[in-house]
């Protein structure tokens, strides 16, 4: 029988350690706030890269979430996630607020050329957006059928980096069933690997 929610003995263990160190960060502990980041900074890191795709700027993202962790790890929630979820949804968001940016400035570049060179060639924006609006309320209703199991095997996957068999092993499903689910994403994404399927993710806030 499937026991959900319950990993591996290895697993459990820092899960325990890193909500005592989350409860010593929050009291100022400097050694805990620094065994934290040497725990998790690569985690956070690979995450931040794949969806800027830039190193640089995901180093200076990285210091940004355990900045924010040192602030305000008072608002972790043990009922809602691991520390190390938490952890991971604060870089994913500090990621798209870096990606929003980076992109808003590339299309205003562009679209300020266009209208030089092109003023009379230049597309409305308006069907593209609504476009991708309609794409993603398709997707969001893909997503929302998906089983508890399924949706946290994609979560697994897109957010913490867990290879599939890390994976099974963490919800002690077997290596088969995870492989259907990452598949099942992809194809709802319309994509074909994990890199372009995060980056859609996160982009658009479907998990």
């Amino acid at each position: 029988m499937r026991d959900e929610g319950h990993g591996t003995p290895g697993m459990q263990s820092q899960e325990l350690e890193d909500s005592f160190l989350i409860g010593q960060i929050s009291a100022g502990d400097q050694e805990a706030f620094a065994r934290f980041y040497d725990l998790h900074s690569a985690a956070v890191l690979g995450l931040v890269a794949r969806v800027l795709g830039a190193r640089g700027e995901a180093e200076e993202v990285l210091q940004e979430v355990f900045l924010q962790v040192w602030r305000q790890s008072e608002r972790y929630e043990a009922a809602r996630s691991t520390p190390r979820g938490w952890l991971l949804m604060v870089a994913r968001s500090r990621a798209l607020d870096r990606l929003r940016r980076r992109d808003a400035r590339g299309r205003h570049e562009q679209e300020a050329v266009a209208d030089a060179a092109f003023p009379r060639l230049v597309s409305p924006l308006g069907t593209r957006r609504l476009e991708d609006v309609e794409r993603r309320e398709r997707i969001h209703s893909a997503l929302n059928l998906l089983s508890p199991e399924q949706r946290r095997c994609i979560e697994l996957a897109f957010f913490e980096g867990l290879t599939h068999t890390q994976i099974a092993e963490r919800l002690v499903i077997g290596l088969v069933t995870v492989n259907a689910h990452v598949r099942s994403i992809y194809s709802k994404l319309g994509v074909t690997s994990r890199a372009a399927a995060t980056r859609y993710a996160l982009e658009h806030q479907l998990l």
